[in-house]
Formats: structure tokens, sequence, C-alpha cells
């Protein structure tokens, strides 16, 4: 395993390897910031585009750089700090170089019952590395993951998000071989191929990458369920009554008791900060018109 990783502290603080601070190239730069700005400007606010911005200097580096975070803090107005706070949270962010596919094995209960515990160990064996660390050739970064969100096809290994159903040891053995190897592989559902962790990291900056629509997602054990419901005739209790939860004229912007609404809520304005300068002097107003009422009485 390489020994470029960056190291996180207790308190949180991301300490990267002085070569990751080093400049972007100028036409790498270029490219980055052109790129930055179309994915800002899907938001009203610059510093919600952060999760999307930090997945897009993986793109680029392959993890998250002292020199992605700095470019992510000054394209939305933010410290190096916020950034870092949110990349060292998030455990698709990267806090080392990561490997150009990211295996992730299911040992979370279901999995680890009927098979899970042992493919971890078998594959972990086979690449001579442990959970979060990369094969020597850079190919392969091998994950313990608590729930791959697919437990009807256990146990079940991720490459890049992709799914890999019902695995053995030894299949999960030949996926690995098989990256490692350069050779195009396709998960059970979903798209003709895996792709890279970089090619991934870009889709999931908001890039298309004409894949989305490829095979399907859903297998038969996914749908079994809907399928006996129609065939029975079954349906949610309760039917198609609504009363219960309508909204109500007597309730605050007309949402019901108890129910949420996405418009019940006030909103920052573009790009106004929570707590930035206006709050605060609506609050100061708010403190001495309370102090004047309580004067005159």
């Amino acid at each position: 395993m390489s020994g470029n990783f960056a190291e996180q502290t207790a308190s949180g603080h991301l300490h990267v390897p002085s070569e990751s601070k080093e400049p972007y190239p100028a036409e790498v730069l270029e490219q980055l910031a052109a790129e930055a700005e179309l994915v800002v400007a899907r938001y009203p606010q610059k510093r919600s585009a952060l999760l999307p911005l930090l997945h897009l200097v993986q793109s680029v580096d392959g993890y998250i750089t002292g020199r992605g975070i700095e470019f992510c803090a000054e394209t939305l107005e933010l410290t190096t700090a916020e950034v870092s706070g949110v990349a060292t949270f998030y455990t698709q962010y990267k806090r080392h170089p990561n490997g150009e596919y990211t295996v992730g094995v299911c040992t979370n209960t279901l999995c680890a019952i009927m098979g899970g515990d042992q493919i971890w160990d078998e594959v972990s064996e086979h690449l001579g590395i442990g959970h979060d660390e990369t094969t020597a050739d850079g190919k392969i970064t091998l994950e313990r993951v608590e729930c791959n969100a697919a437990c009807d096809y256990a146990p079940v290994v991720m490459a890049n998000w992709e799914f890999f159903d019902n695995q053995t040891p030894a299949s999960t053995v030949e996926l690995v071989d098989a990256l490692r190897a350069g050779e195009s592989v396709a998960p059970s559902r979903g798209p003709s191929r895996v792709c890279t962790f970089k090619q991934v990291s870009r889709v999931l900056a908001g890039f298309s990458d004409g894949l989305a629509d490829e095979g399907v997602g859903a297998g038969p054990a996914s749908l079994r369920g809907v399928e006996i419901a129609r065939r029975e005739g079954w349906t949610a209790p309760g039917g198609s009554d609504t009363t219960s939860t309508s909204a109500s004229a007597d309730a605050p912007g007309g949402v019901a008791q108890g129910a949420y609404g996405s418009v019940n809520a006030p909103a920052n304005e573009p790009d106004e900060k929570p707590g930035g300068e206006d709050a605060r002097s609506a609050e100061a107003t708010k403190i001495a018109d309370d102090d004047n009422k309580a004067e005159g009485e």
C-alpha cells in the first residue's frame, strides 16, 4: 500500500500530502473552473454546490487534495476549514489517493450470514490489503461496507457503486482480478460496464456519462412483492383516502397539522448565508423592540 496517504486528526482536520497542495496546471485549472461554473449555476446559493464540486475535484485528482479544497473554498467563498469539514464527513470523499476501482464488500447482518464475511476474508487475503487500503498497482481500493442497499441479492459486492449480486468468494476474486487486468466488467444490473472512480466522480458532480438508462435497476427479486400484490389485488391500508393528511384551511401555509411541505418554511434568499449580517440585524431590532415594549408597560 502506498504511503502517500492523508491523515485526519481526532478533531476532524485534514492533513494532506504536501505534493497535493501544488497548484493545478493552467490548462487543468481553466477546465476545472469552467465546469465548476456550470455546477454552481444550478444552485441559488453558492455554498450549496460544495458536494458536487468535491466530486468534481475527485474526478480530476482521484481524491480530495489540498489544492482541491482550496479551489472549492475560493470558488464558493468558503473557508478551507468549512470545506475540509465536509470532505472529512462523507465517506464517498476520499482523503487519500484512491484506487481506480473501489470494491465494497457488504458485511452487514444479512450479507454477512449469507457469506459476506467469508467474501471479505478471502478477497482481503487475495489482494493483501484491508479496509480502505489500495493495492500497490493503484487499481483496487477495498472497503468493508455496512449496507449496499440490495439485501434481496445478498451477499452483494459493489464496484464503484455498481451492483454485483449473489456473490461468492470465488466470483469476487474473479471480479477484482478482471478489474486489475483492465478487462471490461459488466455489473449484475445497470450499465453495460463499470466505469473508473474518476469517471464515476464526474457523474456524481452532475455530468452525464450517457449510461443512466442502460440495463435494469430492479431485478426480479426486488419486484416480487409488487407482482404478488398486483396478482392478489392488495392495496395499501387506507387506499386512496387521504383525508387524514389533507391540507386544512386552518393550518399555517395550508399544510395539515403534523404534515410537511417544501414551502411551509422560509428560505434564504440567493447567497444569503444563515445567520448572516441581515439575520443578526433583524434579531437585534427585535430585541430592541421587545425592550421598548417592556419599558412602556
